[in-house]
């Protein structure tokens, strides 16, 4: 049997980039080699490039995505997509992908553009009687007015680029002065803002997978910061503590695990994601969603895949095979 031809793409253009070259480092080590020929692509603004197992380099065509040089042209047969933010998350390489009719590991581009934006997405979650913080939203150019913004939210509150991850353009605002220099901090990243309520209470990362043609629900992650919030230091410098499986209640599991499911299945989701909750009074609240989760050694998706005792190499099979439908 001939093996299917793997491109694992990692990059970007936005500030994850490097999280998201390891993530697809990590990735592109754990397949298994016994089913699958294996290509790293790795993009960014200057040039799309890939290598192989045996030291070969490619250009990668922005037209077909073939890969080339003078030797030799590789086409493709699926994509596992680890870019985080731009290209990746928000609906960009999706739509050429779609263009083409190469198979990818991530949710399509409509769905992908809408998760990755805050906004929207929780707009439309909010029709699906999913809780979330109050919010306030500001574009770059819009006035601002404090005293409006801390009545409807309180303080502390949570200022945030509207499209962006690994906790880029986010800050806790304690007090009023500190409210306009974390929104001029935030527009440095979106132009686009998102202005939430501090919501008070556990913090819980569940993943969902869909593989042989289910849905799963991965064992749920506690996430205890030491930090303020689950900033970017606390989730790739080690300043947090992640519990799994999450020492909770069944009833707690039992709402987390369907609000997943819930959310999976609205948003037409795919391949694996991650949302991120808040526990409050008893009610999971929903902050985020990400459908191109970090697969680094340290993200929470691997740490929940291993408690699953699955290896990560069975599980970056069947993702793949769900992706291509063998």
């Amino acid at each position: 049997m001939n093996k299917k031809k793997v491109g694992v793409v990692c990059g970007g253009y936005s500030s994850e980039y490097n999280i998201s070259i390891e993530s697809g480092k990590n990735v592109h080590d754990n397949i298994d080699r016994n089913l699958w020929e294996v290509y790293l692509i790795v993009l960014d603004k200057k040039s799309w490039n890939a290598s192989d197992d045996f030291g070969n380099e490619y250009i990668v065509s922005k037209g077909n995505f073939e890969l080339h040089n003078s030797k030799s042209k590789i086409k493709l047969d699926v994509i596992f997509n680890l870019i985080h933010g731009s290209l990746g998350e928000n609906g960009q390489l999706a739509s050429l992908l779609e263009l083409l009719e190469i198979p990818f590991s991530s949710c399509n581009s409509y769905n992908a553009a809408l998760t990755f934006n805050k906004r929207d997405c929780l707009s439309v979650l909010k029709k699906f009687n999913i809780p979330t913080a109050k919010s306030y939203l500001i574009d770059k150019g819009d006035d601002l007015n404090v005293n409006e913004i801390i009545k409807k939210l309180g303080l502390p509150c949570f200022v945030k680029a509207n499209r962006s991850g690994s906790s880029y353009g986010v800050f806790k605002v304690h007090d009023e002065k500190e409210l306009i220099p974390s929104i001029n901090e935030a527009f440095k990243e979106d132009h686009q803002l998102i202005i939430e309520s501090a919501l008070n209470g556990r913090e819980f990362s569940v993943g969902v997978a869909k593989y042989e043609n289910e849905i799963h629900i991965l064992p749920i992650t506690e996430i205890i910061t030491e930090n303020d919030f689950f900033d970017y230091s606390a989730k790739y410098e080690g300043q947090s503590k992640e519990v799994t499986p999450a020492e909770i209640s069944e009833n707690w599991k039992r709402e987390l695990s369907n609000l997943s499911e819930i959310i999976f299945k609205k948003l037409g989701l795919s391949g694996f994601i991650r949302s991120e909750f808040i526990m409050v009074n008893d009610v999971p609240h929903l902050l985020e969603i990400n459908s191109v989760p970090g697969m680094t050694k340290k993200s929470i998706i691997p740490q929940q895949v291993e408690k699953l005792n699955i290896k990560l190499t069975d599980f970056i099979t069947r993702i793949l095979k769900e992706t291509i439908k063998i």
